[in-house]
Formats: structure tokens, C-alpha cells, sequence
């Protein structure tokens, strides 16, 4: 059992007790089981400021993002501050959905700060792992969920996090309860959350 660093679990979904909602929930099980206490973000419950693509943000030594007053900022700083973080999202047509995809864009002033240390020579810090659950509801699409992988790479990169290597991808879960009823991969994400947890 460990309980080292902070543990937590973005709900990227808009509907309250989606399947995306279920799979996070029930990961974040896992990891109070492997003695973490997992902080639960519903990002719908956050106001996040769509990015205008200004460029505001790629001037000055602060990349100060002149939308700065929302959520964005807050939910960033508990990203790098996990010890455990994991984002459960439902894929909307084969991408993440809107609320998700609003905070991914707000990390352009992150990316042009990365870039400056690394110019300048400055050590990012060791990367740490994001752990991903993707909930669609179709069951067929070869590059169902290409997209929001890639995304996903890309937005956490300027926070030295990468997604972890075997992502949670679930098919053919679309009406509320339907992952619920599915005890075995329920099962399944629960030990996957646990597993984390004992990192």
C-alpha cells in the first residue's frame, strides 16, 4: 500500500454519470484501494474560456495568456501537481468533446514556456505517466481513437507527462449504465487504477 503524492482523475465528460464519468470513477477506485486519495475534477463544473489564437501567449518572458482569470491556470496546476493523474473522456466524433478539447487549446502559453527552457538550456524535470480511458460508443472504427491519443500526446507534453503506454480504449458503451452493467471491464479498470496507484 502507498500513499506517496497526490492522485487525480479528470472527468472529461459533459453528462453527469456518463460512461466516461463510470470508467473514471471506478479507476479512481482502484487507486484508494492501492491507498492513494484521488481528487476527482469534473471539468464540466470548471469554467474554461475557449482559446481566441491570439498569440498573446508566444510574447513576453511570462507568456502570459490575456484569458487569465478562469479555471484553465487551476486545472493546469493540479496536473503538474499529481503524483497520479488520469483523464476519462467519451470520444464524440472520433475526438474528445468540446469542454475537454477548450482546456487541451488554453495550454498553448505552456507550450511556448517549454520551448523557452529548453532553449535556455533548462532541465523540464522527469516526465511522469497520464493514464487515459476512452469511452466510445460505437463498436467499429479502425482510427476511432487515433485522434484523441495524438491530442492527447501533444497537450501534455509541455507539462512533462506523457500518456501512459497502454491506454484504456472502450467500444460500444452509449447509453447511460451501459458500462456499469459490464462487470468484467469494470473489474478490469478498477485493477488498472490500483496498479497506478502502487506506482
Amino acid at each position: 500500500m502507498t500513499t506517496g503524492g497526490p492522485a487525480t482523475v479528470f472527468l472529461c465528460g459533459p453528462r453527469p454519470g456518463g460512461n466516461s464519468d463510470t470508467a473514471g470513477l471506478a479507476f479512481a477506485a482502484g487507486l484508494a484501494r492501492a491507498g492513494r486519495t484521488p481528487r476527482i475534477i469534473r471539468l464540466r463544473e470548471h469554467a474554461v474560456t475557449p482559446c481566441r489564437g491570439c498569440g498573446a501567449c508566444a510574447v513576453g518572458p511570462d507568456h502570459r495568456c490575456p484569458l487569465a482569470g478562469d479555471d484553465a491556470e487551476a486545472l493546469f496546476a493540479a496536473i503538474l501537481d499529481a503524483a497520479v493523474v488520469a483523464f476519462a473522456s467519451p470520444i464524440f466524433f472520433y475526438h474528445l468533446p468540446a469542454l475537454f478539447k477548450a482546456l487541451i487549446d488554453r495550454a498553448q502559453r505552456h507550450y511556448a514556456v517549454r520551448l523557452d527552457h529548453e532553449a535556455a538550456g533548462i532541465p523540464i524535470g522527469p516526465e511522469k505517466k497520464a493514464h487515459v480511458l476512452l469511452v466510445a460508443g460505437r463498436r467499429e472504427g479502425r482510427q476511432l481513437f487515433t485522434g484523441a491519443l495524438l491530442t492527447l500526446k501533444y497537450f501534455l507534453w509541455p507539462f512533462a507527462v506523457r500518456p501512459a503506454e497502454d491506454p484504456c480504449l472502450l467500444r460500444g458503451f452509449d447509453a447511460p449504465g451501459d458500462l456499469a452493467a459490464d462487470a468484467p471491464t469494470m473489474a478490469d479498470i478498477v485493477a488498472r487504477g490500483e496498479t497506478a496507484g502502487g506506482d
